[in-house]
């Protein structure tokens, strides 16, 4: 089997292997997906995403798929059960907070015509493509990060601090922070061109 070199924070578990090579830095525009990571990296914080990766089914599960719509209406009694289930990071304000910004998500949307539309818009459409050599030099947060950070906090979203929002970039692909020498920046730096993107 070819050896692929990766970015190192992949290290060699499976799941976290599997996040690298097919999500991470790959561009996302499905609203629904846009809040599950939206969600996924509020719980993460103060955690380990591979902590949040290892709960991610249990999520899906219990939070009906991430559809925004349905997580609006959750009301106390379904925060209890939330708080009671040990498959998820059970944590009040977390979990209080996705179903708060499960409302304000769609309120961007109905404005923007989708939730796509709006944070994607912060960078006309295109992924930021960094040329990092390493690890080490791929910053936690960036002045679009913090931009992004006051617009969503201003608009009432929570858990949505610089560093959440700079690795939800990163997760969604908005901005592309592989390496110089992983595979898939390569792979990505292949379809840019291909599509004419300078």
């Amino acid at each position: 089997m070819e050896e692929r070199t990766r970015c190192s924070w992949a290290g060699d578990t499976p799941i976290y292997v599997d996040y690298h090579d097919n999500e991470w830095g790959r561009p996302t525009h499905d609203d629904r997906e846009l809040f599950e990571l939206l969600v996924l990296e509020g719980a993460q914080a103060g955690l380990s995403w591979l902590t949040i990766l290892k709960k991610r089914e249990a999520y899906r599960e219990v939070f009906d798929g991430f559809d925004p719509a349905k997580v609006a209406r959750y009301d106390e009694a379904k925060v209890q059960e939330l708080m009671a289930n040990a498959g998820i990071v059970r944590n009040r304000r977390k979990i209080e907070a996705a179903v708060a910004n499960a409302g304000l998500f769609l309120d961007v949307a109905r404005e923007f015509g989708s939730f796509d539309t709006f944070i994607w818009g912060y960078v006309d459409g295109e992924p930021v493509v960094n040329h990092w050599e390493t690890q080490a030099e791929v910053p936690a947060t960036t002045p679009l990060s913090d931009c992004i950070s006051k617009d969503l906090k201003k608009r009432g979203f929570k858990f949505v601090g610089s560093t959440i929002v700079y690795a939800y970039m990163q997760s969604i692909g908005m901005v592309n922070d592989h390496v110089a020498d992983c595979f898939v920046r390569r792979e990505l730096a292949g379809k840019s061109s291909d599509e004419g993107i300078s």
